[in-house]
């Protein structure tokens, strides 16, 4: 249900992975405009990176896009700008020097806003004792609540629009796939491969090619499609199909942050990368396979392994302990460029397993609390 108590928001974004932080960003300001009636105005340093996911964006210093109030960040930040009722400093980008000194010219007024820093979403166990601790801004005496995103009662959640289950349940996949010129072959797992640059998408694809059961991969527009024109040693481009033996590859248009839901729904399997996507395909309920952002001296593999963990703990008993193996084999070779060919043709005799596995974990965070909800709450026991 809608909050009772309208509030103000500025949200500060950075645009460092490409559509990851914007998209993040993107979603939690229509979402506290949409189902809980929030003023929000979101500052964002790349407009075109919006543009990309939201057609409707505009390379302008001010605009209005479904209830938001979207604004050029510039180098040099106004001093008269409004503080806000809530400040959110999204992924520890750094607000402007000029917007935290009239903060604190609020605090000493006793009026401080709520000042808030929205982590990155990690399952590791740390963030459950980290999660709504403050810090004091050492110039300011401002307190910063760090709010961390994540998977179990203990974390803040995840975005998850208010009607998002219920729009996927009554998606009509057919007329979608038709509209973007899919004609699926019933026999085929239909795949969406979305993913950074990745040498192991050779052996994947050779895997599908020579396989006993037919593959239709989509591949949106975007990084993959680098290293998948590498190993065929084509120039696929946006409407072009490739065929070899099981496996009909079919590269789609870069889609727009609602189509992408679609695309997902729509999919027997999805491919995904960073964070957003990998979120949005567990709502999708739909078995997934998650790229990770890479990190030096392999820290993102920690970050991998601790959501396995988490995603996989019920099936530790003997009946399913095959399918967790398959699971973290395929995936740790995907992220690793290991034999991911061998990993899903062992993962594939499993595949109801794995459907079943996805349609109860989407249900179990179904029953927490989402991330947005969260944050209002959390504003209404902070700042004025």
């Amino acid at each position: 249900m809608p909050s009772t108590t309208t509030k103000t928001w500025d949200i500060f974004c950075r645009v460092i992975d490409n559509f990851g932080d914007i998209g993040v960003c993107w979603r939690l300001s229509r979402q506290l405009v949409a189902d809980h009636n929030q003023q929000v105005r979101l500052w964002v340093d790349d407009l075109n990176s919006l543009i990309r996911i939201w057609p409707a964006a505009q390379d302008l210093d001010r605009q209005q896009l479904a209830g938001v109030e979207v604004c050029r960040w510039q180098p040099e930040f106004r001093s008269d700008i409004t503080i806000a009722d809530v400040v959110i400093e999204a992924f520890a980008c750094d607000i402007p020097p000029s917007y935290i000194e009239a903060m604190a010219g609020l605090k000493r007024a006793g009026n401080a806003p709520a000042w808030i820093n929205l982590e990155y979403l990690s399952a590791e166990r740390w963030i459950e004792d980290c999660h709504r601790m403050q810090s004091p801004h050492p110039a300011t005496g401002l307190r910063k609540t760090f709010f961390f995103p994540g998977f179990t009662t203990k974390t803040g959640g995840l975005l998850r629009e208010e009607n998002l289950l219920q729009q996927r349940d009554q998606f009509q996949a057919a007329r979608w796939l038709e509209k973007m010129g899919v004609t699926p072959d019933q026999r085929a797992l239909l795949v969406s491969l979305f993913a950074y640059e990745n040498s192991a998408v050779a052996g994947l694809l050779d895997t599908w090619a020579t396989g006993e059961k037919p593959v239709h991969c989509l591949v949106p527009g975007g990084k993959i499609l680098t290293s998948i024109n590498q190993s065929l040693g084509k120039e696929l481009s946006d409407g072009d199909v490739y065929q070899q033996g099981n496996l009909r590859l079919q590269v789609i248009p870069f889609l727009t942050q609602l189509e992408y839901d679609y695309l997902l729904w729509a999919c027997d399997i999805n491919f995904v990368r960073g964070e957003d996507s990998f979120v949005r395909a567990q709502w999708a309920a739909k078995p997934l396979i998650w790229h990770i952002y890479p990190q030096e001296e392999e820290a993102h593999i920690t970050k991998l392994s601790a959501f396995l963990d988490v995603y996989l703990a019920n099936t530790n008993d003997a009946e399913n302990q095959s399918f967790a193996n398959q699971i973290r084999d395929l995936w740790l070779n995907w992220n690793q460029s290991g034999d991911i060919g061998g990993s899903w043709n062992d993962l594939q005799a499993l595949l109801p397993e794995w459907q079943g596995h996805s349609r109860e974990w989407c249900e179990l965070l179904a029953g927490q609390v989402d991330l947005a909800r969260q944050l209002v709450d959390l504003s209404a026991d902070q700042g004025r």
